[in-house]
């Protein structure tokens, strides 16, 4: 309830408890066993804040503070009311925006990849030191090739492409191996599993849209659905960090104002300081150390003081502590812790007191005007003014599409980012060593037929050759038979006109003959006759 310019939490007796605006930037804690009254007390502080003009953030990881946005039933806590005396209290809703890591129960929540980083993305992954090492390397070849890191498909394929090339960049940025490139793959297989797929990709979360005023003054509440998120406590942890450094990095010094920019509740707070490395927890003690000046207040809630570091503890100045109970030694030495936090109060016996609370009480020690912490109340907390409860999904739909950012997240876009783009070079590069296998297939194959051809020709010319030599051998045969032919015909002639000539002779010897002695005779008949 938010009167007199200040946050009232409480009221013990007639003293009212509250934080002083310009003081609600020195950060707080709420702790206290389940059921104890953690979440009223952190829907009393949202509210109020809210009506102070102070825009807030917070997890939903129950559902039942999505009530925020519908107005109380004043019979159900009447009888609170009239108990704390607590006048001009009234019922009422406020001012809230639905978010949703994956879009199905409020605005879309999405980062790239590498706004999230190396160091947010190993949480998430769960990742050793090496490995984180590993994933380090690759998020600085991607910035230094132009490799947009946009979704996990980006991520993945810069990775393999690490991988395949790990040659390449080991002297530049260092050892880079396999193993754990293979080990980084199958845990993102599993965060896509957890649906953080939805998560990555763009259009990109602006911070700025959690500084949002209404109308009418008063600070929106952001309210994270986050009861299927926190099925992953790594994932819901990592996230809120994220969203935390983010903050951080985007918002100006504005050094100590009279009231927040703006109030950050992280619930279970314990999941973010589990099993985490003394390198990161550095990292979030700086943050919380050097957020205030920027105009933000941190509220952890969680159930033992002890779920936050020490280093942390120290610069929480506003703190509400619920019942704890303390059966075993480990559980009373936790509730002696929780006691010695507290400037003592004479009026009762601190450590007594956190077992004796009731559901709805707390002590209570809030900073004063000087900054130094109030000596301890046991308080009752005021009854929240809006409805405390799971609201149905119409009134739900309702506030989403009444909401000025109604449209803006909405659709995811897909821009050529590296997976694109390695999926290019990938093809080109394929495209060339099949173009160069192709090439060399082709002079293998041209110089194999030109050697055929080679070959054939040679088998050619030895033939002409052979065939050459044989027709020679031929005409010489032809020739040579030719002559004996002629030779052969010669003689015949030879022999021919030879008989020829004897014959003739033979006939005109024995023509002559024959001439001779007929006329020899004719001669003699003559000398007979006397002719």
């Amino acid at each position: 309830m938010y009167t007199n310019d200040k946050i009232l939490v409480g009221k013990s007796g007639d003293k009212e408890l509250s934080i002083i605006l310009n003081m609600a930037n020195r950060h707080g804690l709420i702790t206290g066993a389940s059921g104890s009254g953690k979440t009223i007390t952190l829907k009393v502080m949202a509210e109020s804040f809210s009506e102070a003009g102070v825009p807030v953030f917070l997890a939903d990881v129950k559902g039942d503070l999505a009530g925020t946005a519908v107005e109380g039933d004043l019979a159900t806590i009447q009888k609170r009311v009239d108990k704390l005396g607590l006048k001009g209290f009234e019922c009422k809703k406020f001012p809230v925006r639905f978010w949703d890591l994956y879009g199905e129960n409020g605005h879309p929540i999405r980062a790239t990849v590498s706004d999230v980083g190396s160091d947010i993305l190993s949480m998430m992954l769960g990742l050793s030191e090496a490995q984180e090492g590993n994933l380090a390397i690759v998020f600085e070849v991607a910035k230094d090739e132009g490799l947009e890191l946009i979704n996990l498909a980006d991520l993945r394929s810069t990775l393999q492409y690490v991988a395949e090339n790990k040659d390449k960049y080991i002297t530049k940025y260092g050892n880079i191996t396999t193993q754990s490139i293979g080990v980084i793959q199958r845990s993102l297989l599993a965060l896509e599993k957890q649906g953080a797929d939805k998560f990555f990709g763009e259009p990109a979360l602006d911070v700025k849209d959690f500084f949002s005023i209404d109308s009418e003054g008063h600070g929106i509440i952001n309210i994270l659905h986050a009861v299927e998120l926190f099925q992953s406590p790594d994932l819901y942890a990592s996230f809120l960090l994220w969203l935390l450094n983010t903050l951080f990095a985007t918002s100006p010094e504005v050094g100590d104002l009279d009231k927040p920019k703006m109030v950050f509740f992280f619930d279970e707070a314990h999941l973010l300081f589990d099993s985490m490395p003394s390198y990161r927890l550095k990292r979030i003690v700086q943050v919380v150390k050097l957020i205030r000046s920027r105009g933000i207040g941190l509220y952890f809630v969680s159930q033992n003081p002890t779920d936050v570091p020490d280093e942390i503890l120290a610069q929480l100045g506003n703190r509400v502590q619920h019942a704890l109970r303390a059966y075993t030694p480990s559980e009373q030495k936790i509730v002696k812790a929780a006691a010695g936090a507290f400037r003592t109060n004479k009026a009762f016996d601190t450590e007594t007191a956190i077992s004796e609370l009731g559901t709805g009480e707390a002590l209570i020690s809030f900073q004063d005007e000087k900054g130094a912490p109030s000596i301890v109340e046991r308080a009752t907390i005021l009854p929240p003014q809006s409805f405390m409860g799971a609201i149905n999904d119409m009134v739900r739909m309702k506030v989403i599409n009444n909401s000025d950012l109604c449209g803006k997240y909405d659709e995811a876009i897909d821009n050529e980012s590296a997976h694109e783009k390695i999926t290019k070079h990938n093809e080109e590069k394929q495209a060339a060593k099949a173009a160069e296998e192709k090439r060399i297939a082709e002079e293998k194959q041209a110089a194999a037929e030109a050697k055929a051809a080679e070959k054939q020709a040679k088998e050619a010319e030895k033939q002409a050759k052979a065939e050459e030599r044989a027709k020679t051998l031929e005409e010489k045969q032809a020739a040579a038979l030719k002559r004996q032919q002629e030779a052969l015909e010669a003689k015949k002639k030879a022999n021919s006109v030879g008989g020829k000539v004897e014959k003739v002779v033979t006939t005109g010897i024995q023509r002559g003959v024959t001439n001779a002695i007929s006329s020899s005779i004719s001669k003699s008949i003559k000398k007979i006759f006397k002719f």
